[in-house]
């Protein structure tokens, strides 16, 4: 008799706010009005409107909050919020903001309120994270795809590692807190001359390199801007010691494809974990695929099953401080792009 197939339980993930400190408005209650979801197709983000106390309601004149749940599609956004100014505050789907580049430059100056869903997903992409680093310290790219019995001594430990986390998002937050039982001494590279907790040291962009070059493993989870596209270029793969190893999770922008090849290839870099790509999908026959001791996922460290309630819990905050009750959560510098 067949048993029958289990029933995925539901992930527990939270929220982690990232360690950049920043003010949070808390509405007054002015702005309060029905909130538009579009395109209107999850039930549970106009459950968590309720939730909140709101009303969700077709696109009108009266509207005064919009969740915009779709990861693309900049231009008609825009032309949406020409054609109904009196929205107060805009609710956009990921933590990376990057398709809406465009879009927040031109609207920086409006007075809206614009949040994210940044840090809502940074358990799960943590998670996947540091999965990546283990599987390719211990080579498991190569002793997945074997097809014989071919023991040998190679693979690594993370226990006691030099690692660099660049950014400093909730992702970072929560790779920092999963990495503890491993004794890791921690680097954390950022734009803000601040402290991070848990971490060994924090320095700033400008001293990239410096941080690279003890590094063993290093984490990329920051944000995609015109100023951080292509930050770990050449010189930063070149300035880690040798068989360091490379896990990107955030966006394959940050990062140099054919740099990336070049050292993988040339054995220089001991390997790479890849939820991220540039380009993105990865084109079939593209040279990471089969790049040495190179894993690559194809952007799923979140997955619909987690993202959908922690971008419902989302909405439920935020609807809640249109409503001047509480404090707006993930919210965009719309001058830093993130």
């Amino acid at each position: 008799m067949t048993e029958p197939a289990a029933v995925p339980r539901a992930p527990r993930h939270r929220a982690v706010p990232g360690a950049i400190a920043r003010d949070r408005p808390e509405a007054d209650g002015a702005a309060a009005g029905p909130i538009a979801i579009v395109p209107d197709t999850e039930p549970r983000f106009a459950e968590a409107v309720n939730r909140a106390g709101g009303v969700v309601a077709p696109l009108s004149t009266d509207t005064r909050g919009l969740v915009w749940t779709s990861s693309e599609g900049e231009d008609e956004l825009e032309a949406l919020l020409a054609a109904h100014p009196q929205i107060a505050w805009v609710q956009l789907p990921w933590a990376g903001v990057d398709a809406f580049a465009g879009l927040l430059r031109r609207h920086r100056h409006d007075g809206r309120v614009w949040t994210s869903a940044k840090g809502a997903y940074a358990q799960p992409v943590a998670e996947h994270a540091l999965m990546l680093a283990l599987a390719v310290l211990r080579e498991l790219p190569a002793r997945a795809r074997a097809g014989e019995w071919s023991a040998d001594e190679r693979g690594r430990s993370l226990y006691g590692a030099e690692v660099v986390l660049v950014g400093a998002g909730g992702i970072a937050v929560e790779l920092i807190r999963l990495l503890e039982p491993f004794g890791v001494r921690t680097t954390v590279v950022r734009r803000a001359d601040a402290a991070v907790p848990g971490a060994a040291r924090t320095v700033t962009t400008d001293r990239l390199a410096e941080a690279l070059s003890t590094a063993e493993v290093v984490f990329v989870v920051a944000a995609l801007t015109d100023g951080t596209r292509g930050l770990i270029g050449r010189d930063e793969l070149a300035a880690l010691p040798d068989a360091a190893i490379l896990v990107n999770v955030a966006r394959g922008g940050l990062v140099d494809t054919a740099a990336l090849v070049d050292a993988l290839e040339a054995g220089r870099l001991g390997g790479a974990g890849l939820d991220v790509t540039d380009p993105e999908p990865l084109p079939t026959g593209h040279p990471l695929w089969n790049a040495p001791n190179c894993i690559v996922t194809p952007h799923v460290a979140d997955t619909e099953a987690m993202t959908v309630p922690l971008f419902a819990e989302r909405v439920r905050v935020n609807t809640a401080a249109l409503l001047g009750k509480g404090r707006f959560e993930g919210l965009i510098d719309l001058d830093a792009g993130y």
